[in-house]
């Protein structure tokens, strides 16, 4: 079965490194959202003083409030959590932008495509297995022991049996989290897409909706449950 016509077919750019190339853009767009509300933001009084209407600004603050609410819902208050914005920020913008992207006419998502998904799993792999080892250091690894069981001997047993577990299901992670954001946002665009192909007109409307709710949806599933990973990771009583 032949591939969807994108914009960068006019570019030859190959089907298989379509994904790249949105990346790339959505990258582009989101660095250039950043530097174009940082300067909105201004500084000193202004810099603290909110949007007083729809605009870059506006949206950047609104974004930052709901990743700080998630964050502060997930890691607690009072315990440096806002360290986390600067990452999870990112993230969830990177992801939405990316599936937003998928919507336009004429273009694709880069999160259809599983080899972008699982490389945006990885990263979030990275990260809360580098948050554990920074906060535990090499004890770290006894995460993936279980806990002491009082004796020696237990505590061998054990760990003989969660060791192998426990690294089977962090290896999956970073596929769980790629496979259910590829799967999830290629159903949502060829539902979509398959609407316009038979309606044209107005029907579609009603999928564009539900495609912008699955897009943000999405993207805060993933950026949730890699905040759980880090919160899992840094626990003291694993």
């Amino acid at each position: 079965m032949g591939s969807h016509f994108t914009w960068f077919d006019l570019a030859h750019v190959d089907h298989h490194y379509t994904y790249a190339a949105v990346s790339l853009c959505v990258t582009a767009l989101v660095v250039l959202f950043s530097a174009v509300g940082r300067v909105a933001l201004g500084n000193g009084e202004a810099a603290i003083a909110p949007a007083s209407g729809f605009s870059l600004k506006g949206f950047f603050e609104a974004l930052t409030e709901f990743i700080v609410g998630i964050i502060r819902m997930v890691f607690g208050s009072g315990h440096g959590e806002l360290k986390y914005v600067p990452i999870f920020g990112p993230v969830f913008a990177y992801i939405v932008f990316n599936n937003l992207f998928g919507l336009i006419p004429g273009m694709t998502a880069a999160t259809s495509n599983i080899n972008a998904a699982l490389a945006i799993g990885l990263c979030s792999f990275v990260f809360y297995n580098v948050e554990g080892f920074r906060h535990a250091g090499i004890s770290y690894l006894k995460h993936f022991a279980g806990p002491s069981m009082g004796v020696w001997w237990g505590t061998a047993l054990l760990a003989l049996v969660m060791i192998p577990i426990e690294v089977i299901s962090n290896v999956i992670r970073p596929f769980s989290l790629g496979i259910r954001l590829s799967v999830n946002m290629t159903a949502d665009h060829t539902i979509l897409g398959t609407f316009i192909d038979l309606t044209k007109a107005i029907v579609p409307v009603i999928f564009y909706g539900m495609g912008t709710f699955v897009s943000f949806v999405q993207a805060f599933v993933f950026t949730l449950l890699s905040m759980v990973y880090v919160i899992m990771a840094s626990a003291d009583d694993h």
